[in-house]
């Protein structure tokens, strides 16, 4: 019985293993990542049973992303369509890494509603979006309504991630958009980058999202932990220090371990503790999800339970 479903652009990552502009790399590491997609597989590592949709192009791209997915776990739902499956590459340098995107018509870019039988979902107790896909097309703006209105008909609790990305769209167009869908959703996840579409203090922030629709808004401050608002009370969690390697996809692993702790019944400064362990863990190793532990892993971090490997 799938517990989880989620839906979004699943890209090809290119990345090189070492530091330095990406002129002088002799080779990229071939892998993938894609915000719902890291959360899907961050949730399927602590033993889920998770569901995602997405498109992806007819070509060998499309084809190293369904068997990456399929790899950890996940029960993918995807259409093949004539697009070509989205591509980007990281720089990873001494300042801080930058991004390249090759993803403008894309084949997730025309993910519409219908697109997908929703009879799959049976019982699942989750449905998880980001604002990655509300932006991408004029279709994929339509499709997140549709599985959401659905998700909610559907008795589902509904997490939404701000994710805001600048290079899809302008603070004008995402705020409003985001704001029109927050009536249907349950637990609302931001990160004080995202803060930039509410200006004003922090705290204040929770409260007026809050209003909106949320019963949960939780706001992610990397290694300054994490502060949630949760059914009109503030909780805080303290963050967890690491040696960090690589700072992509820790939101989003962030996102899982919330998740995971809402369906295992945890109160709410339990939840906020499991998404920055498993955010802390996401950042000691390369890649976008690559460091998201299984549940055994996160409890031995945790200190809850004993290493016995030796």
């Amino acid at each position: 019985m799938i517990e989880v479903v989620t839906a979004g652009e699943a890209m090809v990552l290119l990345l090189s293993p070492r530091k330095g502009y990406l002129r002088h790399q002799t080779c990229l590491e071939v892998r993938i990542g894609g915000a719902e997609a890291n959360t899907a597989i961050a949730l399927a590592r602590l033993g889920f049973s998770v569901g995602f949709f997405t498109f992806v192009g007819q070509d060998e791209l499309g084809d190293v992303v369904l068997h990456r997915l399929r790899a950890e776990g996940l029960q993918v739902f995807a259409r093949r369509v004539d697009a070509p499956t989205g591509l980007y590459i990281r720089e990873n340098l001494a300042f801080g890494g930058r991004v390249y995107y090759y993803r403008q018509g894309s084949a997730a870019a025309y993910m519409a509603p219908e697109a997908f039988d929703l009879d799959c979902l049976g019982e699942a107790k989750i449905f998880h979006l980001s604002g990655i896909t509300l932006a991408l097309s004029e279709r994929t703006w339509a499709f997140s309504r549709w599985l959401l209105q659905e998700a909610k008909e559907r008795k589902m609790r509904v997490s939404l991630d701000v994710n805001y990305r600048k290079k899809l769209w302008a603070p004008e167009d995402a705020k409003p958009l985001i704001e029109d869908v927050l009536p249907l959703t349950d637990i609302l996840f931001l990160s004080e980058d995202d803060a930039v579409l509410w200006p004003g203090d922090r705290t204040s922030i929770l409260y007026t999202l809050a209003a909106k629709g949320p019963a949960e808004v939780v706001l992610k401050r990397g290694k300054k932990g994490a502060v949630a608002l949760v059914e009109g009370s503030l909780v805080e969690a303290d963050p967890f220090p690491v040696n960090e390697i690589d700072s992509v996809g820790a939101g989003d692993a962030f996102n899982a371990g919330y998740l995971a702790g809402v369906l295992w019944q945890y109160p709410a400064q339990e939840r906020l503790k499991l998404g920055n362990a498993m955010g802390a863990l996401a950042v000691t190793t390369l890649g976008d999800y690559e460091g998201a532990p299984s549940r055994e892993d996160l409890f031995r971090f945790l200190g809850k339970s004993p290493i016995l490997d030796r």
